[in-house]
């Protein structure tokens, strides 16, 4: 046998796996988040005008209900970011989607349109964690795939908009809007039920040195995908030319012993202000200006359905049928914009 020692990179085991049956319940559990937080977000279109009419707010009131939670997402998106690099991916999910849950059936049973606004802000809080459960799931993935499956999963984004419309739909006009709320609650609530059967993503432990906690993911990953793993030590992506000689047992580990002693806030500012350096600086540009414009246009659509619905009745609505006939095309209209959101992607 000699002294010889072999050694792999995480990247390189995720490949020899390949994509098997343990990515494919990864990616549905994954899904079912965003899945659940795009529920939440597509009954912005509904809530805001139902709440008006029965309250009597003010279109600024009435718009705040929808600033209110991305005014909790912009927060969300940084807390639950920290939260998943300081104490893991597993937590962040659960602590984001107990934070959506709760927050929506709470604003069910809102008394007044202050409280009303506190669990809206909540739960766009919770929303805000949402892209913790993409991080995740493609960590689990191999890197020659990750871009193709980054596109895969946001297929359960239109899915959720689909279920929130076709909800919508059901419940509003015979119910109201506060049953509306509670029932969309429940897959958040499903999702955290089965995150208790989520492992932690193996990248996050090595990058804590928790490697045998890490190896014990990869050999069940291994076991559901029916394959091995390769045989030897584990190497950091950054030190796969280091002489075998010197392997050992500390190797494992992906962070150097100067890596660990840096703080979260460190490492945080270091990779923003390399977004900001020569080589990224126009491709940061580039995404945020492309993120911008697609985001404007799509909640543009969404929250402005409701808004044209509202101006025809008021204009040419004179009769209950008629009146039925413009409700129905509001849910028909939400619908067809989640479909065109499929077809696109």
């Amino acid at each position: 046998m000699g002294n010889q020692i072999h050694g792999y990179t995480l990247d390189q085991i995720l490949s020899t796996m390949g994509f098997g049956t343990f990515q494919g319940l990864v990616l549905f559990f994954a899904g079912a988040g965003w899945l659940s937080e795009a529920m939440e977000m597509m009954l912005l279109s509904f809530i805001g005008p139902a709440v008006k009419s029965e309250w009597t707010l003010s279109p600024t009131e009435e718009s705040l209900l929808t600033t209110a939670v991305f005014g909790g997402m912009l927060i969300g998106a940084y807390f639950w970011g920290f939260i998943s690099d300081a104490y893991g991916r597993r937590i962040a999910m659960q602590g984001a989607d107990l934070v959506t849950a709760a927050a929506g059936l709470l604003s069910a049973s809102s008394s007044d349109y202050k409280s009303l606004i506190i669990y809206r802000s909540l739960l766009g809080f919770g929303v805000g964690g949402g892209h913790v459960f993409t991080s995740w799931f493609l960590e689990f993935i191999p890197a020659s795939s990750r871009g193709a499956w980054m596109i895969g999963i946001s297929t359960f984004w239109t899915i959720g908009t689909l279920m929130g419309a076709s909800l919508a739909w059901i419940v509003m006009p015979g119910l109201g809007w506060r049953w509306l709320l509670a029932l969309s609650s429940i897959p958040a609530f499903l999702v955290l039920l089965f995150s208790i059967f989520a492992p932690e993503s193996p990248r996050y432990l090595y990058m804590k040195g928790r490697t045998n906690e890490a190896l014990g993911i990869l050999e069940k990953i291994a076991l559901i995908n029916r394959t091995e793993l390769p045989t030897g030590i584990l190497l950091s992506d950054q030190n796969t030319d280091l002489d075998e000689e010197n392997a050992s047992s500390d190797e494992t580990t992906l962070l150097s012993s100067t890596g660990k002693k840096k703080s979260y806030s460190e490492t945080f500012f270091k990779s923003v202000l390399e977004l900001f350096s020569k080589n990224l600086l126009g491709t940061t540009l580039l995404l945020w200006l492309t993120h911008f414009g697609y985001t404007f246009a799509y909640y543009g659509l969404v929250l402005l359905i409701t808004e044209f619905n509202s101006a025809q009745r008021e204009c040419g609505s004179t009769t209950i049928q008629s009146k039925k006939v413009q409700d129905a095309s509001l849910y028909i209209d939400a619908f067809i914009n989640s479909s065109a959101g499929t077809i696109t992607k």
